[in-house]
């Protein structure tokens, strides 16, 4: 919690300007100081780590509140998978608080979406994993409801681009997030086969070494520790971790198939 204590405690340095800390200082409901906004996206500094996460977090919810408008209404699940996420987090109040406000900032017509995801892009500094990270939750968010809405489709492919992430490379975390997701449905024993494939983001058709491998790259980009180290926050370790567990299940689920199939 180390980026929001260096918040509140009022060392607020490492901060960005932009819309990001627009969003997060009107969230916050603190006024910051001028030094704040004249610190742009640029070079790494002694905040940078908490800076990072700052960025992830404000991010993370305002986009969340957008994506949840696209289709003109925001729907109960929507709200239940925010408010899912700060349980996961396990905020304390006050950040719940900022959360909500971001995510009703988000819904606001004028949303800067593309200065926010521009800014975001660049306080990640190439960190791809971290940029992934991002995308799976909205993915989640936009699937909340059992389904994809074409408006909410539209706008996670846009995000995506500007994010660089290519149509191919979202469909591929809509797979992810999909089959991992079937393997919670109520009475369900054994994750469907081909659900676990989609995790893992291979065909029934890949060899064992392309499995093996596919399920390497994830949890590698998905350790906790990693994706801490490169500027998630620390709240989001539990996440991480769940993910992981749900990578693993589809390995082991593809390998005892394979196994029974031989």
């Amino acid at each position: 919690m180390a980026w929001w204590g260096k918040l509140i405690g009022g060392a607020l340095g490492f901060m960005m300007g932009g819309p990001l800390g627009a969003l997060l200082g009107g969230s916050i409901g603190h006024q910051f100081d001028s030094g704040m906004g004249r610190a742009g996206a640029g070079g790494f500094g002694s905040g940078d780590q908490e800076r990072v996460q700052a960025a992830f977090f404000t991010a993370t919810f305002s986009v969340m509140g957008h994506l949840a408008k696209a289709d003109g209404r925001v729907s109960e699940h929507e709200i239940q998978a925010a408010r899912s996420l700060m349980h996961q987090m396990q905020l304390n109040e006050a950040q719940q608080e900022t959360a909500i406000e971001l995510f009703e900032r988000g819904k606001d017509p004028d949303f800067p979406l593309d200065a926010v995801l521009r800014q975001f892009r660049d306080e990640c500094h190439r960190r791809t994993t971290l940029v992934r990270m991002f995308l799976e939750i909205q993915v989640q968010a936009a699937l909340a409801d059992g389904r994809m809405d074409p408006a909410e489709n539209q706008i996670l492919q846009h995000v995506g681009d500007v994010l660089g992430f290519d149509r191919a490379q979202i469909e591929q975390l809509v797979n992810f997030v999909t089959g991992a997701a079937s393997g919670h449905r109520p009475g369900q024993v054994v994750q469907p086969i081909e659900d676990a494939y989609k995790v893992l983001g291979v065909t029934a058709g890949a060899t064992d070494a392309e499995v093996k491998k596919a399920y390497r790259r994830l949890t590698n980009q998905h350790h906790p520790d990693k994706l801490v180290a490169k500027g998630m926050p620390e709240e989001m370790i539990q996440l991480a971790n769940e993910k992981t567990q749900e990578i693993r299940s589809a390995w082991e689920r593809v390998r005892d198939h394979r196994v029974a199939q031989h």
